[in-house]
């Protein structure tokens, strides 16, 4: 019964995670589909076995002595901030039945098959009813955690500990505030010229000219790799083995691109977590179950966004990277310029695919799905109303009418692995992105030099300071307190926002 006891113990739940996220990596992108049965199995029996570890009478005997030992350190220490997060996840988790948890992981695995072949048809009908039984599920799980005010709220805890419902009514009020003038604006100036990016475009190029680009901004190959997939994510099982996924399209090259560029900037938080952390609770998300060193699912799209957006989409980038990019595709960028590539990489227009949306309007599809999930959970929406609450909504908010599912309801893998509640930590992470890029430029001038020279490494090295080699020490608010000296704040991104497209359409 000691601390020591305490971090081996929680060594062998985080082996658990890890050995599911390698299997969930090989369902994403090379199981044969046959295999989506035994696979959902797997990863449930998994999934269960942490669980149980974790609130294994083993583990609380060696809670209670590490609790013992460390009592005298200071609270924000790693060994006090190891133990008070393994006793808050051992509380969380004996309050969800040991049952409901297997129910939703096998359904999470196998429905991935099913979603996956709705989307290829164009069907949610053939989607709706595994959906429905997830939502079923999912309250039962809100009913289980428990909540103050609404059943979302508790979903949400998993992925962003303390966000709630009302507080995001408050912030998405303010983002419209700030965005819905520039998306009027823009709808009538003058369109960034982007028929270049529409040309054909090789795979091998592609992918090869992806993954030159995210090794460049630092991601480490000698510890990870990129394969294509459905839909992008990153994963990591460790440190030392953290893999990237993008999609390609051949008559539109910036999806491979980007999408590369910002799983690296989730890799490259996971790369960057303190070796000393590696197996414990301070690399291991005990709440949500999955082996990752994030402290928050927003925090994690910081570093996606940021590299993504005010990295990959920046003026300086393509003044320094534009001869790359026509070296990889001979002839077929010969006659575009650095700011006629820059300028149309970061037009904003509607449109109806989240992941390929514009900085400007990609928080219009966060707020719809935010809010359609916690009408879901409330039960105020029925999923066989879904799709057409959700077509209503993109008419709404960014004017498009959707043509088909596949582009409409059935574009996104979260809801097939159970993950509701977790589309508000993109929007977050747009904000904290804009307001750590703010802090590390406006207090560090030689940054945004080494970024106009294309040297990434200050900039990368200040985020590994600041965010990534503190894993899960500390709470999403304490790590932007100790990095920008304030909370969560919209502001720098509204700000960030309003320049950016005020000089790309030459707004008055």
């Amino acid at each position: 019964m000691s601390y020591a006891g305490l971090i081996e113990v929680t060594g062998r739940v985080n082996d658990f995670l890890n050995a599911g996220s390698v299997l969930s990596w090989d369902a994403r992108t090379m199981m044969p589909k046959a295999g989506a049965g035994s696979r959902s199995k797997q990863l449930a029996t998994l999934a269960v076995a942490a669980r149980n570890l974790l609130c294994s009478d083993e583990m609380k005997r060696e809670l209670d002595g590490a609790e013992a030992e460390v009592s005298g350190t200071a609270s924000d220490s790693p060994e006090a901030r190891i133990v008070a997060q393994v006793r808050e996840a051992i509380d969380y988790h004996e309050r969800i039945p040991t049952e409901l948890l297997r129910r939703k992981t096998e359904l999470g695995a196998a429905a991935h098959e099913v979603w996956a072949e709705a989307r290829e048809k164009a069907d949610f009908s053939l989607f709706a009813p595994a959906l429905t039984t997830m939502v079923d599920i999912n309250r039962e799980m809100a009913q289980a955690i428990g909540f103050e005010e609404h059943p979302y709220d508790a979903l949400m805890y998993r992925f962003e500990p303390g966000t709630t419902t009302a507080g995001l009514k408050t912030l998405f009020a303010r983002l419209r505030e700030g965005m819905i003038p520039l998306v009027r604006a823009i709808a009538d100036a003058e369109k960034p010229h982007s028929d270049f990016l529409f040309r054909d475009y090789p795979v091998d190029a592609q992918m090869q000219f992806a993954l030159k680009m995210a090794k460049r901004i630092g991601y480490d190959t000698d510890r990870g790799r990129l394969d294509t997939t459905v839909h992008p994510f990153e994963v990591s099982f460790t440190r030392n083995d953290v893999r990237i996924t993008t999609r390609v399209a051949t008559d539109y090259m910036p999806m491979s691109l980007f999408g590369a560029l910002h799983e690296a900037g989730h890799a490259m938080y996971e790369q960057g977590v303190d070796p000393a952390y590696t197996r414990t609770p301070l690399a291991t998300d005990l709440i949500s179950l999955y082996a990752v060193g994030g402290v928050s699912f927003g925090a994690h799209e910081s570093q996606s966004r940021l590299w993504e957006n005010h990295v990959g989409r920046s003026r300086a980038f393509w003044a320094n990277h534009m001869g790359d990019i026509k070296a990889a595709y001979p002839g077929i960028l010969d006659d575009v310029t650095d700011e006629e590539f820059y300028r149309a990489v970061n037009r904003s227009e509607p449109s109806f695919i989240r992941v390929e949306a514009d900085e400007l309007t990609y928080d219009f599809h966060i707020m719809l799905r935010a809010e359609l999930e916690a009408k879901m959970v409330d039960g105020s929406l029925e999923v066989a109303d879904l799709p057409e609450a959700w077509n209503a909504a993109m008419k709404e908010y960014l004017g498009v009418d959707v043509p088909d599912d596949a582009q409409g309801v059935l574009q996104d893998v979260h809801w097939s692995s159970g993950q509701i509640g977790t589309f508000c930590n993109y929007t977050i992470g747009n904000i904290m992105a804009a307001q750590l890029f703010d802090t590390a430029t406006s207090e560090n001038p030689g940054i945004q030099t080494a970024l106009d020279g294309a040297d990434y490494a200050p900039l990368r090295n200040w985020l590994t300071d600041k965010v990534a080699q503190h894993g899960r020490r500390y709470t999403r608010d304490e790590l932007l307190e100790n990095a920008t000296g304030r909370a969560l704040d919209p502001e720098p991104y509204i700000a960030h926002l309003t320049r950016k497209f005020t000089d790309i359409y030459a707004l008055s």
